[in-house]
């Protein structure tokens, strides 16, 4: 079986697939992936099912050794890659050899990069997942990041990989300074013109707080009409945007807890949710405004993207 050695594991490298999904009832977050586009492409391009289990790598990238022959991809953030000393090109297929040797420099743009392998990485399911959530050590390896030393076994691969290349006017521009796109939430309401004015004028900046739970971000405070803006606890999805009493917005992302007790004043469209996956500390954003439908054509775009670029 192949393998692979992590001879260093960066910041913060987990095993991550599209998490653990159908089980929020019973208060298991769903984990996974932050940026699940980042994730679908790299395992496309490697001729995996598109949730396979892949290296999340946050800021600063591993360095693994290969034991066997085998495929690579990486998506996501810059995080210089090279193969043997030599850059890595990022959005396309690369064959590694026995004794070859990945490593990443350090962040270029967005924040978070991964890594998959042909076979994925074989690891146990938990609740039909391999992803990992650090704050209950479960699934991934051990239930924690990855540490210098460990050995990750990869699934067998059924037919050659084929190498394919990502079209440069598909990949992702972490650098852009474009809003991001958000739905009303549930307790939008609560806002006056001036509260909803503000949230969409002001420009946040991500504060270091800010982790795979959510996103804190420090800007104009936002109030709403009474003062009050605890709710009873309610269910929360990927991206909603909560209002706690200190008025400063904060985004949940994959390790998000099940339910929430602040005002759900928006919510980022899933096809947005890898842009806010990709930014880091001290990033500034803003929001803008669309209609539910809107963000389901954007959706189903997103969808025939993917199908576009590999067909």
């Amino acid at each position: 079986m192949a393998e692979i050695y992590i001879r260093s594991a960066g910041l913060l490298s987990t095993i991550q697939d599209c998490g653990r999904n159908g089980f929020q009832r019973f208060g298991m977050p769903v984990s996974g992936a932050m940026d699940t586009f980042s994730l679908h492409l790299a395992n496309l391009l490697v001729d995996n099912p598109i949730c396979a289990a892949a290296i999340e790598a946050t800021l600063i990238g591993p360095e693994i050794a290969f034991s066997s022959d085998g495929a690579i991809a990486t998506c996501g953030a810059d995080s210089g890659a090279t193969l043997n000393e030599k850059p890595a090109k990022m959005y396309e297929t690369i064959f590694v050899k026995k004794g070859d040797v990945l490593k990443f420099s350090g962040i270029r743009s967005g924040c978070r990069t991964y890594i998959s392998f042909a076979g994925g990485i074989e690891v146990p399911e938990i609740m039909g997942s391999r992803s990992t959530y650090i704050r209950a050590k479960t699934g991934g390896l051990e239930g924690r990041a990855l540490i210098a030393g460990d050995i990750l076994s990869l699934g067998e691969i059924s037919n050659k990989v084929q190498p394919k290349k990502v079209p440069k006017a598909f990949i992702p521009d972490y650098s852009s300074n474009m809003p991001i796109r958000v739905v009303a939430g549930p307790e939008a309401k609560s806002l006056d013109f001036t509260g909803i004015r503000d949230f969409l004028t002001t420009e946040y900046k991500v504060t270091d707080q800010s982790d795979r739970m959510g996103l804190r971000l420090d800007g104009l405070a936002i109030k709403s009409k009474n003062g009050n803006h605890d709710i009873i606890s309610a269910g929360i999805s990927p991206g909603t945007i909560q209002l706690p009493g200190n008025g400063q917005p904060i985004i949940l992302m994959a390790d998000r807890q099940t339910t929430g007790g602040y005002l759900r004043i928006a919510n980022v469209i899933t096809a947005d949710l890898h842009r806010i996956a990709q930014l880091k500390p001290g990033d500034m954003i803003r929001f803008q405004e669309i209609k539910l439908e809107k963000a389901h054509e954007i959706l189903a775009e997103r969808k025939a993207l993917l199908e576009k670029i590999f067909i």
